[in-house]
């Protein structure tokens, strides 16, 4: 088994921050994204970590020019393995439904993978813009979002969620900051004081 670390840099701040965080990042622009995750995913290459960016504002061959032309130092060779970029509808939604169950087992083969690989630690960061596209099972990503921080305590995975405040309507985006114990502010991590537990969380939703 790797040696795992418990905190690691994030990247956009100086404060370290426990390895398995569930973050949202909720933006206005594409510059704030941009700067954001970029440093995000270069901070986690520089340390050896394994790296996965899930992508749909732009194509997987758009995001890897992007990150080149920043100067983030992509692996190569026998090291190319350890930074994935993938279709974030074709990794959600395989077979054209999006199943929260599929994405817990994905989370937990990531985190199996680092391991095996000796990596210190696993960070991923995914768009989510997909699930406004009527995708069967897209209704269930707030109850994903809140039954994965219950998936990360066993696979523990640093995951940034990105939401676009322009694209998702603010009763969804209320949701969301409910479902994170932490959030992105003003390029700060900060810990929520929206959470809601996920089993308290799922239960209110149902009564409504």
């Amino acid at each position: 088994m790797g040696a795992t670390r418990e905190l690691l840099n994030m990247g956009f701040t100086e404060e370290p921050f426990p390895v398995g965080a569930h973050v949202c990042l909720i933006y206005e622009s594409e510059e704030e994204r941009r700067a954001l995750m970029s440093k995000f995913v270069e901070a986690g290459l520089k340390d050896g970590e394994k790296v996965l960016y899930l992508t749909d504002v732009m194509r997987p061959e758009e995001l890897l020019d992007w990150l080149s032309d920043l100067g983030v130092a992509l692996p190569t060779g026998a090291d190319s393995d350890r930074f994935t970029v993938a279709d974030a509808e074709s990794v959600y939604c395989r077979g054209g439904e999006f199943v929260p169950e599929r994405m817990f087992e994905f989370w937990d083969e990531l985190h199996q993978d680092s391991l095996a690989h000796h990596y210190p630690a696993v960070r991923a960061t995914g768009e989510t813009s997909w699930a406004l596209r009527g995708i069967p099972g897209s209704e269930r990503l707030i109850e994903y979002e809140a039954l994965l921080n219950k998936a990360l305590m066993t696979a523990p995975v640093t995951a940034v969620c990105q939401y676009d405040v322009n694209l998702f309507d603010g009763a969804t985006i209320f949701e969301v900051l409910q479902v994170h114990p932490v959030m992105i502010s003003r390029g700060q991590l900060v810990r929520n004081p929206f959470y809601v537990g996920p089993d308290e969380f799922l239960a209110d939703r149902r009564r409504r």
